[in-house]
């Protein structure tokens, strides 16, 4: 089945902390949403996947957390149980939001175990299948990078200055990880280009058994990088900037049939889409502008998996 979904309202989407690279001109002046066009743009999506066959939860719009419209770091869902992320300063008020609403509807929700390490749920830490679609052999992907405390700093150039935004997901966590996802392997990546301040949003695992991977290899570290082609090969495919920066690789793969469906941005190359569709999956395009050039997400932040599929 195609599964179960959680997407958070944009009503009141505005850039609120400016707390990604996106969110900013180059003066650094918070972007400004166009409510209309962001509304209708989440309401086609949330259309593409109906039609899909996905059970679509909506968590209602919320004044004071605008950047519930992203719940992709709310949390991960394993073995049945949510467990809640920890989010960075700017956003940890969602917290409040998803516990409640998804308890309303049937979850199980939980705390990683161990100490309150800051950790963003499956948008630093999402499963790679294998080709055999033995699920024992699934290696979970965990992203971190340096913390930072966001702050301007002095630069070579003009302007004089720059935004300082550091990553999400604190190394620390990852023995909290490892204990919930065991027995499968967990494989640490370190992210280097704070454009890409969350591994969804420059890695994507796709296919009929999610076995392929799309990586903007980039941004991830030398160490990180070797790790990742010695280990998938040629089931790695290699982004090129252009889609790495149309966020093609903030995607989610829909468990329709005889095909999965891989919904991406309608920014995708024609070539990566034929690249895609040569691996056994169908393509669908949606138009999520408003969300990832003001906020910094595309498809995959707009959602959480709530289980079911493959």
């Amino acid at each position: 089945m195609p599964g179960t979904v959680l997407l958070g309202h944009p009503k009141y989407f505005r850039i609120l902390q400016g707390a990604n690279p996106h969110t900013r001109d180059r003066w650094g002046r918070r972007k400004v949403v166009v409510p209309e066009r962001a509304i209708e743009q989440w309401e086609r999506f949330r259309h593409a996947l109906e039609q899909l066959g996905v059970r679509v939860l909506v968590l209602p719009p919320s004044v004071p957390q605008p950047g519930s419209v992203f719940p992709a770091n709310a949390g991960l869902m394993v073995g049945g149980v949510i467990y809640l992320s920890r989010p960075n300063p700017a956003r940890v008020g969602e917290r409040t939001l998803y516990r409640p609403f998804l308890e309303q509807h049937g979850y199980r929700v939980a705390e990683l175990p161990g100490p309150p390490h800051q950790w963003e749920g499956e948008a630093d830490t999402f499963p790679v299948g294998d080709p055999s679609g033995d699920p024992a052999r699934t290696v979970y992907l965990f992203t971190r990078g340096r913390l930072e405390r966001q702050r301007w700093v002095g630069q070579w150039g003009w302007p004089p200055y720059r935004r300082l935004y550091g990553f999400r997901t604190d190394e620390a966590a990852l023995p909290a990880i490892r204990q919930i996802v065991a027995p499968c392997e967990v494989m640490p990546l370190e992210l280097i280009d704070e454009r890409y301040y969350h591994g969804d949003t420059c890695l994507c695992a796709f296919g009929p058994h999610r076995e392929y991977l799309l990586a903007y290899l980039p941004a991830l570290s030398p160490a990180s990088r070797q790790q990742l082609t010695a280990r998938f090969g040629e089931r790695l495919i290699p982004l090129d900037s252009v889609d790495a920066e149309a966020f093609a690789a903030n995607a989610y793969q829909v468990d329709t049939t005889p095909r999965p469906t891989l919904v991406i941005t309608h920014r995708a190359s024609a070539q990566l889409q034929e690249t895609i569709r040569h691996r056994g999956v169908e393509v669908r395009l949606v138009n999520v502008d408003e969300f990832m050039t003001k906020g910094g997400g595309s498809v995959k932040c707009l959602l959480l998996h709530l289980g079911g599929g493959s």
